[in-house]
């Protein structure tokens, strides 16, 4: 971890937008947040505009649970080199460039594949990019942490958030513009090109260096001590050393670390953003639905949405910094499923712009609201020696729940209608609500300290 404390925070002010890693989040943000849409919103408006039944636009939502199951080959990127790459690039950028260019190529085929004649090589594609989009996301959670000292996290994230949500436009609003000028093979193939982005950028940024607690220390020693006492030996010895300490110790030292407190943290990470979520993969079928055009949604959901996202996570930094990571999480959980009442009323008063912009207003500043006490919190639960799985298992949790079920959001907005499907994807947000207060009651956010850096 980069602990330069030859300048204070008060006295860095903005200059510390400058810092040559931070000014890098803003770019490698924009191409984790490309891939996010084309698997999902933009996709599942792009199979509605070619006449695909919800249903399959709802199963096919599945394909981004690869972003909710990354743990499972987390402790590869944390421990596994890559032939050439990891020698010339380092560990985490070795793996940022292999996942944007597997991301790319299949974005590629995704262009040159029409869903009306194979739909089933269409999800296959979908399929290799959400995946590939995952594993860059675990790559670059695990920089962002471990690249800058402590104090300069917030502005990490807040160019990351930028980056990302900046994607989200060109992605978004981006490819439905060109999906209705030309088609939806330039709008992907567009797209592909766009990942160059974090190509570049992985290239030119630095391989950051993490220190390890002694605390950790001690931890994996008695993983050694374990193995000198067992009849273990030769590759034998090297693949149990190596299962234990990718593997098994991150997820030991977290529940070490926190008791019994380390369950309630991991189901309110698994229910916080499931309403969000619900709601989400239905999003722009039901704007098309509703009568909105390809270009209003483009122009008031996507463009009008991201400055309201941006306006939302600036609010939160603001919020954080006066008031603590504990009341805005709780602030948070409860604006979350309220805002799905919106569109209740949305889809109550029909294909209004002015009721467009009002959700778009109430969702998109929850929603950056969310992102940046969200970012801050995970972030401060992660040790630095297991960066990239304890924080793959956080961000997964965070979202598999929700991806599961957003499988059947297609099927219960065909039976319910939208009024009442939203009326009941927001009943899905009490969890998180109940399970915030407990947090703060049992395991506060604002007292988390992360080993080796507080």
């Amino acid at each position: 971890m980069n602990d330069d404390t030859s300048a204070t925070p008060a006295r860095e002010g903005w200059k510390v937008y400058l810092k040559p890693r931070v000014l890098g989040m803003l770019f490698l943000g924009f191409s984790a947040g490309l891939p996010l849409l084309l698997v999902g919103g933009t996709f599942s408006a792009w199979l509605r505009d070619l006449g695909i039944e919800l249903a399959a636009i709802g199963f096919l939502s599945w394909v981004g649970m690869a972003h909710s199951i990354k743990v499972l080959w987390a402790p590869l990127i944390d421990r596994a080199p890559l032939p050439l790459l990891s020698r010339l690039l380092g560990r985490r950028r070795a793996w940022m460039l292999l996942a944007q260019l597997v991301i790319a190529g299949a974005l590629l085929g995704m262009a040159l594949t029409d869903p009306r004649e194979n739909l089933t090589l269409v999800a296959l594609w979908a399929v290799l990019a959400a995946f590939g989009s995952a594993t860059q996301d675990v790559a670059i959670d695990a920089y962002r942490v471990e690249a800058e000292a402590r104090h300069r996290q917030a502005a990490m994230a807040a160019t990351y958030v930028t980056g990302y949500r900046v994607a989200i436009l060109a992605a978004g609003a981006g490819a439905l513009h060109l999906a209705s000028i030309d088609s939806w093979t330039l709008a992907y193939a567009s797209m592909a090109l766009l990942m160059g982005v974090g190509v570049v950028t992985t290239l030119v940024i630095a391989e950051p260096t993490v220190a390890v607690s002694a605390s950790t220390l001690h931890f994996e020693q008695r993983v050694a001590d374990y193995l000198d006492r067992t009849r273990h030996a030769g590759w034998r010895r090297h693949l149990t050393a190596w299962f234990i300490g990718a593997i098994v110790c991150p997820f030991a030292e977290f529940f070490q670390r926190y008791g019994k407190a380390a369950l309630l943290i991991l189901a309110f990470v698994a229910t916080f953003r499931i309403s969000d979520i619900f709601m989400g993969v239905m999003a722009n079928p039901f704007y098309l639905d509703l009568g909105f055009s390809k270009a209003q949604i483009a122009n008031i959901a996507a463009a009008f949405g991201l400055g309201m996202t941006l306006l939302g996570a600036a609010l939160g930094g603001l919020l954080v910094a006066r008031f603590g990571i504990a009341p805005i999480l709780l602030l948070t959980a409860f604006m979350a499923p309220a805002t799905n009442l919106m569109f209740a009323w949305l889809a109550f008063i029909g294909a209004e712009p002015y009721g467009l912009v009002m959700a778009i207003i109430a969702d998109n500043i929850t929603g950056g609201l969310a992102i940046s006490v969200f970012i801050a919190y995970l972030s401060s639960l992660t040790n630095t020696a297991y960066t990239a799985t304890q924080y793959a298992l956080f961000s997964s949790l965070m979202t598999l729940p929700g991806q599961f079920a957003a499988g059947f959001t297609g099927v219960l907005a065909a039976h319910l209608g939208w009024v009442h499907f939203f009326m009941v994807t927001a009943l899905t947000g009490l969890p998180a609500i109940v399970l915030a207060a407990l947090l703060i009651r049992y395991a506060h956010p604002d007292r988390v300290r992360r080993p080796g850096i507080d």
